[in-house]
């Protein structure tokens, strides 16, 4: 009956029609954990493999959105009847591929809103984390130079507008006119870092001068915007 409560109380709260037949729900993690033990409901994590294997929520199955081969193949064994709970890393591969599954028949697909990322922030376990040395925020730190100008890249190789700013980011770091380090962090692997520093969506730039923090962007950036803060 609990169960029954909740998911009335989430759809009435949270939902918004997308589709005829279909609910668009996000739900927070203290939301998306009640919301996992009603009956019935699927567990679907469109990250790829690896990201996979270096931590995921239990019981999980795996369908990276990316591959659109592997998601295609694996989706057809997740029941459109019943609930499927989705997430990746930050929102974004799950918003599409819930979108996808929302106009294709499924009948109720619940975001964890903010992905794994908000989900081990707000302290909920994982099962599978890899033995990959996270690096702690004090070994972070300790590699910015106090006398020069550093750029940190927050992005990973499966993160679309990480892919996009790749081309600019090269382009900056071949400016022979520009003097400054270039640190390049894996958001897929070194998440207690990204709770530490508050990051939850990807790509972030930062710009440290003097060992200070002076500049922060998330999301795609002109390449001007970028020089600007190295100068």
């Amino acid at each position: 009956m609990k169960n029954a409560l909740f998911s009335f109380l989430l759809l009435t709260a949270v939902s918004c029609n997308s589709q005829p037949g279909t609910t668009d729900i996000h739900a927070g993690p203290d939301e998306f954990e009640k919301g996992l033990s009603g009956p019935g409901v699927q567990l679907l994590d469109v990250r790829k493999s690896a990201e996979f294997k270096g931590g995921h929520l239990k019981n999980a199955l795996q369908a990276d959105w990316t591959n659109k081969a592997e998601f295609f193949e694996r989706i057809k064994y997740v029941e459109k009847d019943k609930p499927v709970y989705i997430y990746c890393l930050g929102g974004g591969r799950s918003a599409a591929a819930a979108g996808w599954m929302r106009e294709n028949g499924f009948k109720q697909v619940v975001e964890l809103t903010g992905g794994i990322n908000a989900w081990r922030n707000a302290g909920k376990p994982v099962e599978g984390s890899s033995n990959e040395k996270q690096i702690s925020q004090e070994e972070y730190l300790a590699s910015i130079p106090a006398d020069k100008t550093v750029l940190v890249d927050f992005g990973a190789e499966w993160c679309p507008p990480c892919v996009k700013m790749e081309p600019v980011i090269q382009t900056i770091r071949a400016d022979s006119s520009l003097h400054f380090i270039f640190l390049k962090i894996d958001a897929g692997i070194h998440t207690d870092l990204m709770k530490a520093l508050q990051i939850e969506s990807i790509p972030v730039f930062i710009v440290y001068k003097g060992g200070k923090e002076t500049w922060r962007k998330q999301g795609l950036v002109e390449k001007d915007e970028i020089i600007t803060q190295l100068k």
